[in-house]
């Protein structure tokens, strides 16, 4: 016979917290893998899974691709867009070189739940104090002629890493897509981009050419990265789509 134990039996599943806001009801829910035995945390939004801590190796090369191509000094200032599950924000504080990183997100809920310890990474950024999560649209500071982390005036970033949307083709939100026009990746690097600084995107589609000639038009140096991201069935993969753009020196 098993000793007693004192410990409570974790659930198999929970929901951890949700809340209603103006793009629909967004919950975070944290189940037992029934392989591993380990956490996993997803994100729904009404209906649709918008992230799973199952797959974060785009997020990770996305930070990790940007700031390979940003300039090589101490005390990069970086902005990401989308701080979801924390995965992009936390791979950014792993480089040394980042003095400062602003975290922009447009969900207070998600904001909520980091600075509650309801995700893993929640303490690790909220206890970084390089690290400021900031309630805002990244997408109309983008537009706007404040700093991206809502400040007055304008400022420019050595690198600006976005995970937000599906692709520049498929958004979240009609209003994101100006982001993506040549107007918006213009003003992206004539507003908030130091010189030589960095761009990096996250996508789910493969690489988008349109997208590519966008880029190019606007920075000096631009390359598509393809991420092999292992699948929730043995022996399937898939890939994300990781663009990098060097602003004018």
């Amino acid at each position: 016979m098993s000793p007693p134990t004192d410990r409570p039996r974790r659930a198999r599943f929970e929901e951890l917290a949700r809340e209603r806001t103006p793009i629909g009801d967004i919950a975070l829910r944290r189940r037992v893998d029934p392989g591993t035995g380990a956490d996993v945390h997803e994100v729904k939004l009404d209906d649709a899974y918008l992230m799973s801590s199952l797959f974060t190796a785009g997020e990770v090369h996305l930070s990790r691709l940007a700031l390979a191509r940003a300039p090589q000094r101490e005390g990069l200032s970086v902005a990401v867009g989308g701080l979801g599950l924390g995965f992009t924000a936390a791979a950014v504080l792993d480089d040394p070189r980042v003095g400062e990183l602003v975290v922009v997100d447009a969900l207070r809920p998600v904001i909520g739940w980091h600075e509650a310890g309801l995700v893993p990474l929640g303490p690790r950024l909220t206890g970084d104090p390089r690290c400021r999560l900031v309630l805002g649209d990244f997408f109309a500071l983008a537009a706007g002629d404040d700093a991206l982390d809502g400040a007055p005036g304008p400022r420019r970033f050595d690198a600006v890493v976005v995970d937000i949307d599906h692709s520049p083709r498929h958004v979240l939100d009609p209003s994101h897509a100006a982001f993506y026009t040549a107007d918006g990746v213009q003003r992206l690097v004539q507003r908030h981009l130091a010189p030589g600084g960095v761009y990096g995107l996250w996508s789910d589609d493969p690489p988008d050419d349109d997208y590519l000639e966008t880029l190019r038009n606007a920075f000096a140096d631009v390359a598509v990265h393809t991420v092999d991201v292992p699948g929730a069935v043995a022996g399937l993969r898939s890939a994300n789509t990781v663009y990098t753009a060097v602003a004018p020196g």
